[in-house]
């Protein structure tokens, strides 16, 4: 118990300072039932969040048994860049990153260095289980959702190798309602209905087509894990549930729901990727997962978008909802980042309270709310956002709840290769 936030801060905060003695007070005050750790960034493209989470994951590989990272990425291109680890797909780092991350990712520095580092440690024949890569975003294109061309395709491949004949069946069933992935992947001709229409119709068919296919795999799984293997018996079927919350997700779009409606089917989804993921690595070490803050809390995300306020409930609640325990998440906050356009916090929110501790980087463990006083929990003021990076989401009273702990910089710059924000 303490009688104030002060008090709190003061006994518990640990400044995080090269060694790896403070990682392992961080890592240590989570528990030791966690099996999934997300590490969420309060913004897009910190250079110094990117780099820490880097130290964090190699001190999770080094000394706590993980040997995985999920981030915040398209689930189908990650498969590329976790080829590219195990000596396999691309030739190139430089050809990897492009491939398989979305969002532009690929270009960042600090992600480039993290991949450079997990294919040496998988070329070192000391080390035995091999380290892993997952995106468990939506698949993603350039400008938004992916075709769901290529999922299919994954799909109708496996079919393939164990019966050529139902996979022509579903082939000559699926392929005609395709069309051309452009079409899918110009978010523009989702705003219109007169060209949307078209694609309406292709997403009713083919949401119809995928329910077959989950049936086709579900009835005939003693066959067809004794005809493959379960690993991609698993795939398959997991890989189904993709192109099913994908089409979710069109549909959202079709129906001119909302950005909520397309936001909601996005994160659940999210959620269903890293169960999976930490279902396929079960037996091999735990995960780390990657994303922005409001991705992996266990609180509804509320967020002004213009004059609408969304709400919908992210990754991480419905995460903490099917792991209870085995699931923690530790959120970071900024004090101040001239290039993001952040500006020093307001007196008496947390962010400044926070920021006075000793750093320049510093943890504090939150005990979810328990034990705090609830008052001041409820008073602390929202700080001014950012001129200029339109993902920063800074603490409020609802963080506590949100998050295992918190992991505060005093500054971070704009990452190394990203795309330039506005001036």
């Amino acid at each position: 118990m303490h009688a104030t936030l002060d008090e709190w801060m003061l006994k518990e905060a640990v400044s995080l300072s090269d060694d790896s003695a403070a990682l392992e007070a961080l890592v240590h005050a989570l528990g030791d039932d966690v099996d999934l750790l997300g590490f969420g960034e309060a913004l897009h493209g910190g250079e110094e969040m990117l780099l820490f989470r880097n130290r964090l994951f190699k001190h999770l590989v080094a000394s706590h048994g993980y040997r995985t990272i999920a981030m915040e990425s398209s689930f189908t291109r990650g498969r590329l860049l976790n080829a590219y680890l195990a000596g396999q797909g691309p030739a190139t780092s430089e050809e990897a990153c492009h491939l398989g991350f979305s969002h532009g990712f690929g270009e960042i520095e600090a992600n480039r260095e993290l991949v450079e580092w997990m294919r040496a440690y998988n070329e070192d024949p000391a080390h035995e289980v091999k380290l892993r890569f997952y995106g468990f975003d939506l698949p993603l294109a350039t400008a938004g959702p992916a075709s769901p061309r290529h999922v299919l395709e994954g799909i109708l491949d496996f079919f393939a190798k164990i019966d050529p004949a139902t996979e022509l069946r579903y082939r000559e069933r699926i392929l005609p309602h395709l069309g051309e992935d452009a079409s899918w992947e110009n978010p523009m001709i989702w705003r219109d209905p007169v060209q949307s229409a078209d694609l309406l119709a292709a997403v009713t068919a083919l949401r119809a087509e995928t329910e077959d296919l989950m049936t086709e795999l579900q009835v005939r799984r003693p066959e067809w894990v004794k005809g493959s293997c379960r690993e991609f018996y698993a795939q398959a079927l997991h890989d189904v549930t993709v192109v099913r919350q994908l089409l979710n997700f069109y549909m959202a779009l079709a129906r001119d729901t909302g950005y909520t409606a397309g936001l909601s089917v996005r994160d659940a989804m999210m959620a269903d990727n890293l169960v999976y993921i930490l279902a396929c690595e079960q037996g091999r070490g735990k995960v780390m997962a990657f994303a922005h803050n409001a991705h992996l809390q266990r609180g509804k995300v509320e967020l002004a978008m213009g004059p609408q306020v969304c709400q919908w409930w992210p990754a991480g609640a419905h995460v903490h909802e099917m792991l209870g325990g085995r699931y923690a998440v530790i959120g970071s906050a900024l004090r101040v980042s001239e290039a993001n356009g952040i500006g020093e916090p307001e007196a008496g929110s947390l962010e400044a309270k926070l920021a006075a501790l000793p750093g320049p980087t510093r943890f504090i463990p939150t005990h979810l709310g328990q034990g705090l006083p609830k008052a001041e929990m409820g008073a602390v003021l929202l700080r001014t956002g950012s001129q200029k990076n339109r993902s920063y989401i800074p603490l409020n009273a609802q963080s506590f709840s949100d998050f295992d702990a918190w992991v505060i910089f005093d500054q971070t710059g704009y990452t190394r290769g990203a795309n330039p924000l506005p001036a």
